[in-house]
């Protein structure tokens, strides 16, 4: 697919352009929504309000994660300064990452999407799974096992930061960062509301985190037409989603993946009027768009007799 066919230049510049307001208002909006939850666990201390604010926390984990993604493609602010400023101290390391390194091994995801060298194959290419293994990926997921495997990723390189090997201590170094960002989120919490709050950050980031970014994984390239074709429309996926779903899985228009790959310039914050001229125009007139995460689910799950499209 060539988007020149479906867009014309000035058309492509005005998707890819970059606005401060928007992306500002973007992260401004996430971190809030984090702030109100604090709040609600604070000001109304009980089991409801506890699950409450786990699942917004999960959410919005989900959705600063997104914009570490832009801020990542350079397409979030409309300078590189920007970018690299918010996308590291304000996305990345709050989330348990690192700006750098997540760019450059997610920029190598785009570069090889539909071939065997896509980085990110080995997270797709089992389905559709049967029932019982989805299940059970989403036990490890909701009951924290997924999560202990990733803090512990992040404490071992960590570790390093003791090594008498140079390189090594070098590489250690965002993890040290990213944990003085939590302190720091600690402080924060200390004096404005309560530490213990921190508790429902790393809690959520262990549990319903993990099942909503798998969610989203597996709703952007699982069991696509041709994980093997070069075309996004073959190899990626648009899920449309409802509130509820972008309040979880799909935050910051991330559901809009097949957009995304088709032109990565395009800012979070343009994708759903991107999509929509391009479905307009008849782009996917022969793509299968996804009415909901509970289709995506059901269709990359191989129920015995069944057959996925």
């Amino acid at each position: 697919m060539k988007i020149t066919d479906y867009l014309s230049n000035t058309e492509r510049k005005d998707f890819t352009r970059q606005s401060n307001w928007l992306a500002a208002r973007m992260l401004t909006t996430n971190w809030l929504m984090v702030a109100g939850a604090f709040m609600l666990a604070h000001y109304w201390t009980n089991p409801l309000s506890i699950v409450i604010a786990i699942g917004i926390i999960s959410g919005r984990l989900l959705g600063i994660g997104v914009i570490m993604h832009e801020c990542g493609h350079n397409s979030f602010f409309a300078s590189q300064r920007l970018n690299s400023f918010f996308g590291q101290w304000f996305a990345a390391k709050p989330v348990f990452d690192n700006l750098g390194q997540y760019a450059r091994g997610h920029l190598k995801h785009h570069r090889y999407a539909g071939t065997v060298d896509d980085t990110d194959l080995p997270n797709y290419s089992a389905y559709p799974v049967e029932t019982s293994s989805f299940k059970r990926k989403m036990m490890r997921d909701i009951s924290g096992q997924t999560g202990f495997r990733f803090m512990a990723s992040r404490v071992i390189g960590t570790a390093g930061i003791f090594s008498a090997d140079p390189e090594v201590r070098r590489q250690a170094q965002p993890y040290l960062s990213m944990w003085l960002t939590q302190v720091a989120m600690i402080a924060v919490l200390h004096f404005t509301l309560s530490a213990w709050l921190y508790l429902l950050w790393i809690g959520s980031t262990m549990t319903l985190y993990m099942v909503f970014a798998r969610l989203r994984q597996v709703a952007e390239h699982a069991a696509v037409p041709d994980a093997l074709d070069r075309d996004p429309r073959m190899n990626t996926r648009t899920t449309y989603a409802n509130l509820l779903e972008r309040l979880t899985v799909a935050p910051n228009y991330v559901n809009y993946h097949l957009e995304h790959h088709l032109m990565a310039a395009v800012p979070a914050y343009r994708l759903k009027r991107f999509h929509q001229l391009l479905k307009a125009r008849g782009a996917y007139e022969e793509t299968r768009l996804y009415e909901g995460y509970v289709d995506v689910i059901r269709h990359v799950i191989n129920v015995p007799g069944s057959q996925v499209a």
